[in-house]
């Protein structure tokens, strides 16, 4: 088990490098609240370089570089991606571009699901769950099938909530989760205090596209 250096955590926190993160769906004084380091380079460094101190300084890198191919591409889907992801959804709904107006944007947790991007609207009773892959192919259904099975989990107790999904993967979505996609829309799937009204599936291209268009206004 690795152990926890609290007064290395205690320094980065001072520097505001470590932030405590909720549920969006969560009040700020949640159990389930987590720590996690906002710096990009200091992600990276505590990741990749920490442990391998002694290997750097002493000019034995190969390993340390097989590493970083090895795992980099699941750094940057659960790290840079899933950011972005989160920015466009928060953008695109301050553009209109969502059928959802959403005022908060995070992720969504409990003790058996995690949702890595979510906007809501607590006032209105709106909420945006959605999934991010980082794959070098498309994405199918069965990624779809599995957020929407999360719905439950992380809809509010209180009220009646009106849900939509957005799906972002890098290299887009197969012809068959585009057909579930519309189907789900049709079928507009309901459960005890939610229902379903639309999904949305985007890929890097088109994250990218709307992102340079909304900064550059």
């Amino acid at each position: 088990m690795r152990t926890v250096d609290y007064p290395r955590i205690s320094f980065m926190v001072w520097m505001e490098c470590v932030e405590r993160r909720v549920p969006v769906t969560q009040a700020e004084g949640s159990r389930l609240g987590r720590y996690h380091i906002v710096d990009p380079y200091l992600r990276f460094y505590y990741r990749f370089l920490a442990n391998r101190q002694t290997q750097l300084a002493l000019g034995v890198q190969d390993q340390a570089l097989e590493e970083i191919k090895r795992h980099l591409r699941d750094f940057i889907g659960a790290n840079t991606w899933e950011e972005l992801c989160r920015e466009w959804l928060l953008r695109a709904s301050a553009n209109r571009s969502l059928p959802m107006l959403v005022d908060q944007v995070g992720s969504a947790w409990t003790r058996a699901v995690q949702v890595d991007v979510v906007g809501i609207n607590s006032m209105e009773k709106l909420l945006v769950p959605g999934e991010c892959k980082w794959g070098a192919e498309p994405q199918g259904r069965s990624v779809l099938t599995t957020l929407v099975g999360k719905t439950p989990e992380v809809v509010p107790g209180q009220g009646q909530w009106e849900v939509y999904h957005p799906g972002f993967a890098r290299d887009g979505w197969t012809p068959a989760s585009h057909a579930f996609a519309q189907d789900l829309a049709a079928t507009q799937l309901a459960g005890k205090n939610w229902r379903v009204t639309g999904m949305r599936l985007l890929d890097l291209a088109q994250v990218d596209q709307d992102l340079a268009a909304w900064v550059g206004h």
